[in-house]
C-alpha cells in the first residue's frame, strides 16, 4: 500500500500545485513571474548564507585566539553561529527545489503550447526562445547546485569542530582544532566564490527573462 500513499501525495500536490497557479494567474502573475521571484529569493538566500558560513569562521577565528577564560561564552556563540549556517544552507537547497518545480511546470506548459500555434513562423520563434531559456536555466541551476554543495564539507568540519569543543571545552581542545582551522578557512573561501558565480548567473538570468518580456 506504499506506493498507493506516495501516488495519493504525488497527485495532492499537483493539485495543489495547479490551484496555486491558476489562482496567482488570475491576479495577472503566470509561471515566468513566478520563476523569476523564486531565483530572486535564492539570490538573497545564498547572499545570506555567504555571510552566515563567514560568521561562523569569524567566531572559530576569535576562539582560536583565547587563552582559557572565556570559553564557554566562545563556544555558545560558535554553536549559534554554526545552527545559523545549517539553517541557511537548508533555506538555499529549499530554494533551488522550488525554482526547479516552476521551471519544469514553465517548460512543459510551454512545450504543450507550442502545438496550438497555427502560424508556423511564430511557433519556430517561440520554439527556440524556448530553447534558449532552458540553456540560461541549465547554467543556472548547475551554478547553484554547484554552490549549494560546497556547503556540506564546510558544515561537517564546523559540526565537528562544534561537537569536539562541547565534549573538551579546554585550551587543549582548542589547540587540536587549531590545525583544522586552515582547512576550513579554504573551504569557506571556495563556497564564497561559487556562491558569488551563483549570485551573478542569477542576476543575469532574471535580467534575461525580465528583457524577454520587455
Amino acid at each position: 500500500m506504499r506506493w498507493l500513499t506516495i501516488a495519493t501525495a504525488v497527485v495532492f500536490l499537483a493539485g495543489c500545485q495547479s490551484a496555486y497557479y491558476g489562482a496567482m494567474e488570475k491576479v495577472g502573475i503566470h509561471k515566468r513571474d513566478i520563476l523569476v521571484d523564486r531565483v530572486d529569493d535564492a539570490r538573497d538566500a545564498q547572499a545570506d548564507a555567504q555571510e552566515e558560513f563567514k560568521s561562523a569562521l569569524e567566531r572559530l577565528d576569535e576562539m582560536l585566539q583565547i587563552d582559557g577564560g572565556e570559553l564557554e561564552a566562545q563556544y555558545k556563540a560558535l554553536n549559534s553561529d554554526y545552527e545559523a549556517s545549517v539553517a541557511a544552507a537548508e533555506r538555499v537547497y529549499d530554494r533551488i527545489e522550488a525554482i526547479d518545480d516552476v521551471a519544469q511546470d514553465l517548460f512543459d506548459e510551454w512545450r504543450d503550447e507550442l502545438e496550438e500555434y497555427s502560424n508556423d513562423n511564430l511557433r519556430r520563434q517561440s520554439e527556440r526562445s524556448l530553447r534558449d531559456t532552458e540553456r540560461r536555466y541549465s547554467a543556472l541551476l548547475q551554478s547553484m547546485e554547484r554552490a549549494a554543495a560546497t556547503m556540506d564539507p564546510v558544515l561537517e568540519k564546523l559540526q565537528d569542530n562544534v561537537l569536539y569543543l562541547k565534549h573538551n571545552l579546554n585550551a587543549a581542545a582548542v589547540d587540536a582544532i587549531r590545525g583544522e582551522y586552515r582547512s576550513l578557512q579554504a573551504d569557506v573561501a571556495e563556497l564564497i566564490k561559487e556562491m558569488e558565480a551563483a549570485i551573478a548567473e542569477s542576476d543575469a538570468f532574471i535580467q534575461a527573462m525580465q528583457e524577454g518580456q520587455s
